[in-house]
């Protein structure tokens, strides 16, 4: 029996989240980042789903915009996706890029977006902190509960290259697959602050 633990938001906070310790610095040409999330927030709210800050910089932040799209964002200006709203029922995200090429896509549940061209020649750059359930605008401070997440997430998992097609539908449906290198989240040390519970639950 395989059990896994889940992290419940439940309601909107300016304290609450959890930092996710990096298995190695986070100085990423590419990157494959994926998770389970369900949230019940609607428009009109921006969402953080996932923040990497340095001390001056947001070099890796994924959002649901206020319009419902989902973004993420390198140190800058964002790339859109216009994809279905997330929702009660769990979705499965990835987010990759690729900095030689520039490519960067969305994957909801297995199938993929188009690909935008996006901060080709870019590199996320090592040294700062990971963050679930808020957007620190400081340096680990300054958080803003209009941009909290309010849900539940779990399997978090990173890697620092583009994976294949086919692996994230793997993913996606439950299968072993080569485990996370940047993240993996059935070895993920986490530390928890404010109202998160921890939820353990059979697969």
């Amino acid at each position: 029996i395989v059990t896994i633990k889940t992290l419940v938001f439940p309601s909107e906070t300016s304290d609450s989240y959890v930092e996710m310790v990096p298995l190695k610095p986070l100085q990423l040409k590419a990157f494959t980042l994926c998770m389970r999330l369900a949230t019940e927030l609607k428009g009109e709210r921006e969402v953080i789903l996932f923040a990497y800050r340095t001390g001056d910089y947001d070099e890796l932040n994924v959002w649901r915009e206020l319009d419902g799209r989902l973004s993420f964002y390198l140190s800058g200006d964002g790339v859109f996706f216009q994809v279905p709203e997330l929702g009660a029922l769990k979705t499965h995200l990835c987010v990759t890029w690729d900095s030689s090429s520039g490519a960067a896509t969305v994957f909801m549940d297995g199938r993929k977006s188009l690909t935008k061209i996006y901060k080709k020649g870019h590199t996320i750059r090592a040294g700062g902190k990971v963050l679930l359930g808020q957007d620190p605008d400081s340096y680990l401070g300054d958080y803003d509960a209009k941009q909290s997440f309010v849900g539940e997430v779990c399997d978090v998992n990173m890697w620092d290259s583009v994976l294949p097609d086919r692996t994230i539908k793997d993913l996606v449906s439950g299968k072993r697959v080569q485990r996370g290198n940047v993240f993996d989240w059935e070895t993920i040390q986490l530390k928890i602050s404010g109202t998160v519970e921890v939820i353990h639950r059979e697969l």
